[in-house]
């Protein structure tokens, strides 16, 4: 069933005949795009979802088509969440862990991509700190609430391969930034977190995997120009011309977000565990000479050594041990 879906699989296609009744899914990132259509798909097939968000009246208007398709059982509630500012981020858990409800699947939607160079309340480099220090802390302090065979999902990307995540000058206090640079380094780190979280969880059956969603046009990208997203898709049909590849095409959002719904509950736990998933199956490594215009996962996005040194480093710098 699961070797059915592809690139052009939408959420209810990966979910069809699938009943989620009686399951409960948390989604970060629940005010827009990929984050609105997980938690539609999940909760129209039964499972409680509660959808974490930095603003929560944008999320209440956003998800009202949530809340009109949940059936059988299934429901949205909301919990403020702001990725970029710690004390929410243990604020968000503490209330989670008081209210002790156990959940089946996290899924780590949220982030930013390539916004102008700054820092969160931390500190931190905006993306890194963001799309990784902040879902780091968040999922390793809510852990305990991910039942025996539950799994976690991290939203990646393909720009992981723009760069590897650096552990020396994370924060860009040394290298000048570039907004493409630090993205790849946050989209590797997410990459990097479910292989190092998977490690740790699997032997009481929870497993980590990371997913490519697609090229998808949403909120995401409001920090790019049309010109420069024309002069990249641009320069994209030429590479995968010259690679002998189909012209890319955009992803819908129900698209962009099948292989998030694959990964976390249709394909098998071994499957996908300690993975890199894209168009709803897992990657294949590739080399530094395949660019951003092709599928597949560089290897150092998944290389276990690589995956605890930057836990260490994620531990030093928000100054918890998990």
């Amino acid at each position: 069933m699961a070797d059915a879906f592809g690139a052009t699989s939408t959420t209810d296609d990966v979910l069809r005949g699938v009943d989620l009744a009686g399951k409960r899914v948390l989604v970060t990132g629940v005010s827009a795009g990929l984050g609105v259509e997980t938690a539609r798909v999940l909760a129209a097939h039964g499972a409680q979802v509660v959808g974490a968000a930095r603003d929560l009246a944008k999320a209440e208007r956003a998800t009202g088509e949530v809340r009109a398709q949940a059936a059988n059982g299934g429901g949205l509630e909301l919990v403020q969440l702001d990725l970029a500012d710690l004390k929410s981020v243990r604020a968000c858990a503490d209330g989670l862990n008081a209210d002790g409800r156990i959940f089946d699947l996290v899924i780590a939607n949220a982030g930013v991509m390539v916004p102008p160079f700054g820092h969160t309340a931390d500190g931190f480099e905006t993306q890194f700190g963001t799309n990784h220090l902040g879902h780091f802390v968040f999922v390793n302090r809510i852990a305990g609430l991910i039942r025996d065979g539950g799994r976690l999902v991290n939203l990646s990307s393909a720009g992981h391969r723009f760069a590897d995540v650096d552990l020396d000058d994370p924060n860009f206090e040394r290298t000048p930034y570039d907004a493409w640079q630090a993205y790849g380094r946050s989209k590797t780190a997410n990459a990097l977190f479910a292989v190092a979280f998977d490690r740790r969880h699997k032997a009481r059956g929870v497993r980590a995997v990371a997913v490519h969603p697609g090229g998808i046009r949403t909120e995401l990208a409001r920090h790019i120009g049309e010109d420069t997203i024309t002069a990249m898709l641009t320069q994209i049909q030429a590479d995968r011309a010259a690679q002998g590849l189909p012209p890319m095409e955009w992803k819908s959002i129900p698209q962009g977000a099948a292989t998030s719904v694959w990964a976390g509950v249709v394909a098998g736990a071994d499957e996908v565990g300690g993975r890199y998933c894209e168009n709803c199956h897992v990657a294949e490594l590739v080399g530094a000479d395949v660019n951003i215009a092709s599928d597949g996962v560089r290897a150092y996005a998944l290389d276990p050594t690589r995956a605890e040194a930057l836990w260490a480093k994620s531990e030093e710098m928000v100054g918890e041990r998990f």
